[in-house]
């Protein structure tokens, strides 16, 4: 099903607007912590089906040619081909690598800190159950299946959470997972098919970077050289949540808060956050594309995707975000 921007106004009477433009939200639906990337030569948007946790339980995703109108594809994964999963799939983070797709994910909340072991074996009501997963597909739209049958992380490292996952490559092609919710933020370093994580020469396998005020949804990106982290802050249920950013010369930081860059604005939209960014290759051209919460907003779940221009100044600091109704203007790749 394709999605215009005719017809936003479920969420907003001011998302009518010229065809020249992508509108925001750019897709109807209650939809959070979009995953943004450029793939087969489109825009891709991965998101949170923002419900319930017992209704969240599948993933959309959302293609384009011209950032304006966008193809939903329905349920590309969902709890029945995860079998460990049970609730609660969320944050999702795609790779393209050796001609598949491999779309990590986080199921369960899991909340107990203090046990030891994988736990995949434990019954699918035991808390121990959940984490970091993968699914694998042929195609960016899937279906997906469970790749690895059990959570790729379910441990408690450094008190983190094992939530809110971004995969990074590196410019020497290492990948790396940067995740933790909790007010702690991880690195680790996948293995070549991502089977697992490699040990660090202490024999940890994760280290933790965490900025001042972190609280989730880590992401990262390298630009002119420099190794830029973002992350959300405040409470992901209403409007405090917002975005900052901290810039080192390398993955491992250290991260040093620089300024916040995301926040609500009461004119436009509360709780923005959980975001990705997007480059068009060989340009300038960054785009952020995050959820926020529609004025008046009556649900925790109420949030929607949406696409606004991220901006640095001179120095490689990032520019304050303007939330917009209007979005971003049609591009076409090239």
């Amino acid at each position: 099903m394709l999605y215009p921007i005719i017809g936003y106004f479920m969420f907003d009477k001011h998302c009518f607007f010229s065809r020249k433009n992508s509108g925001n939200p750019i897709f109807q639906g209650w939809y959070a912590d979009p995953e943004a990337i450029i793939l087969q030569h489109k825009y891709w948007v991965f998101p949170t089906y923002s419900a319930r946790y017992e209704k969240q339980v599948f993933m959309d995703a959302f293609s384009s040619t011209d950032l304006i109108t966008w193809e939903k594809h329905s349920k590309i994964i969902d709890t029945s081909a995860i079998k460990w999963a049970n609730k609660a799939m969320w944050a999702p983070c795609i790779v393209a690598k050796d001609d598949k797709f491999f779309l990590f994910f986080s199921a369960n909340d899991i909340q107990n800190s203090e046990r030891k072991g994988m736990g995949a074996n434990k019954p699918e009501n035991d808390d121990t159950v959940g984490g970091i997963g993968i699914g694998v597909a042929s195609k960016p739209e899937g279906p997906y299946k469970d790749y690895l049958g059990k959570p790729l992380i379910n441990q408690f490292y450094n008190k983190a959470q094992p939530i809110d996952q971004s995969v990074f490559k590196d410019k020497d092609g290492k990948y790396y997972i940067i995740y933790g919710g909790w007010g702690h933020c991880n690195i680790g370093k996948l293995n070549k098919d991502f089977t697992g994580l490699i040990p660090f020469e202490n024999g940890n396998l994760v280290k933790e970077i965490s900025p001042k005020d972190y609280v989730e949804g880590a992401t990262m990106f390298i630009r002119k050289g420099k190794y830029y982290l973002m992350w959300s802050e405040g409470n992901w249920t209403d409007g405090t949540y917002k975005v900052a950013y901290g810039v080192s010369d390398s993955v491992f930081g250290p991260f040093e808060k620089k300024s916040t860059i995301l926040v609500a604005d009461e004119k436009v939209a509360t709780g923005a956050g959980h975001h990705s960014v997007m480059n068009i290759p060989n340009t300038e051209d960054w785009y952020i594309v995050y959820h926020r919460r529609p004025i008046p907003n009556e649900g925790r779940d109420h949030r929607v995707t949406c696409i606004d221009r991220l901006y640095f100044n001179k120095d490689g600091s990032i520019k304050n975000v303007k939330m917009t109704f209007e979005g971003v203007q049609r591009r076409v790749l090239r």
